[in-house]
């Protein structure tokens, strides 16, 4: 077999693109848990040159209790508004976050006391033998999803000894 083309050095990350970073940096961190990073400022020449924004934004990296971290990314000037709602996959080009979490019920309660509302219902549901899920939104509409394995080496076995 070849060398993988993307021969990966740390855990994925990802970017989502805001219009209130302070608001969406609350419910990451304040709602969620994920751990506050570091928040920087990128000016318009940097912004530019990396095909960003041509305006510079504020970034804010935020971290997992397994390692992965979200970018939350606000341009100086104001993003484009988006739909909200409706179905997640009626939008070409939609997308998603995954948790994979243990104790699914406790979180999805700790979740709702919190404010936060469900698109699945119920919440959360088993959707093939011992897969259960729950899907979300954060403040701004972006789709987020909480996923429980009954047998989580079954379903990543290449993570089979980080799992225990």
């Amino acid at each position: 077999m070849s060398e993988p083309l993307l021969s990966m050095a740390v855990p994925m990350e990802v970017g989502i693109c805001c219009a209130d970073l302070d608001a969406q940096l609350a419910f990451y961190t304040g709602v969620l848990g994920l751990a506050l990073v570091n928040r920087v400022t990128v000016p318009p020449a940097k912004a530019a040159a990396t095909g960003l924004s041509p305006h510079g934004y504020d970034v804010a990296r935020l971290q997992t209790s397994y390692g992965e971290r979200i970018k939350l990314l606000q341009p100086h000037a104001a993003p484009q508004a988006r739909e909200r709602g409706g179905a997640i996959l009626d939008r070409q080009g939609s997308a998603y976050l995954t948790f994979i979490v243990r104790g699914l019920p406790g979180v999805v309660r700790a979740l709702r006391a919190r404010g936060v509302r469900f698109d699945s219902q119920p919440a959360p549901m088993e959707v093939r033998p011992g897969t259960w899920l729950a899907f979300f939104r954060d403040p701004e509409g972006n789709v987020l999803e909480l996923v429980e394995y009954d047998d989580p080496a079954g379903y990543r076995p290449d993570l089979a000894s980080q799992a225990e």
